[in-house]
Formats: C-alpha cells, structure tokens, sequence
C-alpha cells in the first residue's frame, strides 16, 4: 500500500487511542517502509523492474526478508510494544504503535504481489494477494477508498481528506498503463525508492499537521453544550 493510505491509517488508530501523540502513530505505520527505504539504498536490500514498465506489475520489490517479513512485521510491532508498555510503563502509547507497526504489514499483504517472505533467510513462500500485480486499477480503487473510509472514521477537516484525494491521484500513473510513461524508471529502481521516501516524508508532514484541524461537524460538536 502507498504512502497516504499507510498514513491514513493512523487516523483511525489515532481515533481509538486520542491520547497517543499523532507524530508516534506516523512513525510507527511506516516503520517497515523507512527500514524499506535505508536497505534499499544501502544495497542490502533489492528493488528491479522489467525491461518496460506499464505498471506497478513491472515494479519488483525482489529481495526485502529484513523490512518485509511476516516475522519482522510481527517481531517489530511486539519489541514496539514490550519496550514501550512494559519497559516504560506507557501501555497505552505501546499498544497503538504496536498495532501501528502491525498495520503496515497486513495492509501489504492484501496488495502486494507475493513478494513478502515469511521471516528473513526462508526463500518460501511468498506472500501477498498480487493485487498490484494482477489488478492493478482494482489496487488503486480499493487504496483510494481505504483512504478515504480511514478520514471518514477519523472525521477529519475537508483538507486532509483533499490530501489523501491528491495523493491517490497522484499514484494513478502507475496503475495505469494507459497514463503517461514510466520508461525512465526502467533500470533505475533507486527512483522507486526515492519517490517512495518523499512521499512518506511529505504525508507524514501532511497528515500530521491537517489531523490537527477537525471537520466543521466536529468542531460544531465540540461546542454544544452538553444536556441537563
């Protein structure tokens, strides 16, 4: 799953524990994908591409058992956990990251062509409903609307609901073999990467500060006064 839709995410998490500062449940959604993005960069783990690229199915997240792993996802999310609820005593804070973590990974198995390993050094099997791969434009209708469900839950402002349309959008030509080219991503994975940690970094800010401003509905709500 992309970037906005990972972030979106923590919207819904943020809504069932408002106490647990945004920032925490930010970093722990795309934790797998900051730990994605430093491998791949620092070669130990590998991302190619076809000879032509059309769409994400020409894309090959091939070797990545250290940040993409049932056990790393599963391992990280309860080290999150014990470290944080039972190390710091903030169990609370310990349970929206952990479950923070844990998102990102089950999120990339419902999209993922089969490309997540089940713990690192087992070359199989691989896992991952391949919608990315096989339905791409379905991938990109299902993300959308997830992301969309997630402000719905959140009942956030119209601008942060525009962010994550935007987002979205944006993604679209990699979908769609139909909209522009992606030649010259063909033999340069290290463009994938780098386009993967802007566009963390830049929803990370987004949501972050836009989560602070509350729909007019909520904000209405929020003043009347209470009966009796």
């Amino acid at each position: 799953m992309f970037a906005i839709n990972h972030a979106a995410t923590a919207l819904v998490i943020k809504r069932k524990y408002p106490s647990v500062p945004m920032l925490w449940l930010l970093l722990s959604v795309q934790l797998m994908e900051f730990l994605w993005v430093v491998l791949n960069y620092a070669g130990v783990e590998r991302t190619t591409t076809a000879p032509t690229v059309r769409t994400l199915a020409d894309i090959h997240l091939a070797y990545m058992p250290y940040s993409h792993s049932v056990l790393s996802g599963v391992g990280l999310a309860l080290v999150a956990w014990a470290v944080l609820a039972k190390g710091l005593g903030k169990s609370t804070l310990g349970a929206a990251v952990g479950l923070g973590v844990l998102s990102h990974l089950i999120l990339d198995l419902l999209t993922h062509a089969p490309d997540i390993a089940l713990a690192p050094f087992i070359s199989g099997p691989k896992l991952g409903l391949g919608l990315y791969s096989s339905l791409p434009m379905l991938a990109f209708v299902l993300e959308t609307g997830y992301g969309v469900l997630c402000w719905v839950l959140f009942r956030g402002s119209k601008a942060l609901l525009a962010t994550i349309l935007l987002f979205n959008l944006a993604n679209l030509p990699l979908f769609s073999s139909a909209i522009g080219s992606k030649q010259i991503l063909v033999g340069h994975p290290g463009i994938v990467v780098t386009i993967v940690a802007l566009q963390i970094l830049a929803t990370l800010v987004l949501v972050g500060v836009l989560s602070r401003r509350t729909s007019p509905s909520e904000a209405t709500s929020s003043t009347l006064p209470l009966p009796g």
